[in-house]
């Protein structure tokens, strides 16, 4: 009997990440136009977002989980602007109590916890060494922390450096990997 292998969880945050926080480099976003176009609702940092993230995100091939403070907001007012379905939210714990030792970033255990299993990626602009030594140590199948400069966003090498990952160092390759996914870098 054949088992079929299931798809690493990545958790994405959004702040850092998906809205950079550094000067305006240049660099066009794609920006959502015609009837589609959503307005930012009152909040500037919505204008940062990059429409081409949420289809480069789905073509890892991972099962995507909104990991950050944002929590249901994130479907509301980024996962349309970006491409991207509703998805499920990380509930987090009302204390941090008991949760680990000095520097642990207090999602790295919830978010353990919630992959239960399963491989999967955290993509953060918070997340230390501690966090991997935790993971590395706790967690019982592969995890990828990966740290965005905040400064950025999401970039090219961070793609580059997800669809590596799972191309390398996951059983069977990446699951849902499209070829060439790796090469942009813009």
């Amino acid at each position: 009997m054949t088992h079929a292998v299931e798809r690493p969880v990545l958790f994405l945050d959004v702040d850092g990440p998906l809205i950079p926080f550094g000067p305006s480099t240049g660099r066009l976003r794609a920006r959502v136009s015609g009837p589609e176009e959503l307005p930012d609702e009152g909040n500037p940092l919505l204008g940062r977002l990059d429409r081409a993230v949420g289809p480069r995100l789905l073509a890892l091939g991972c099962d995507l989980v909104w990991a950050t403070t944002w929590m249901e907001e994130a479907n509301e007012h980024v996962a349309a602007r970006i491409g991207l379905p509703r998805l499920p939210v990380v509930e987090w714990p009302e204390s941090s109590a008991d949760a680990g030792p000095r520097g642990l970033h207090w999602k790295t255990r919830p978010l353990a916890e919630w992959a239960g299993r399963r491989s999967f990626i955290w993509v953060d602009d918070e997340i230390g060494a501690v966090d991997r030594l935790w993971v590395a140590a706790q967690h019982p199948a592969p995890a990828l922390l990966h740290r965005v400069d905040p400064a950025e966003g999401l970039t090219g090498r961070d793609f580059s450096a997800l669809a590596r990952w799972l191309r390398t160092d996951l059983p069977g390759g990446a699951p849902g990997e499209s070829p060439g996914a790796e090469e942009r870098t813009d």
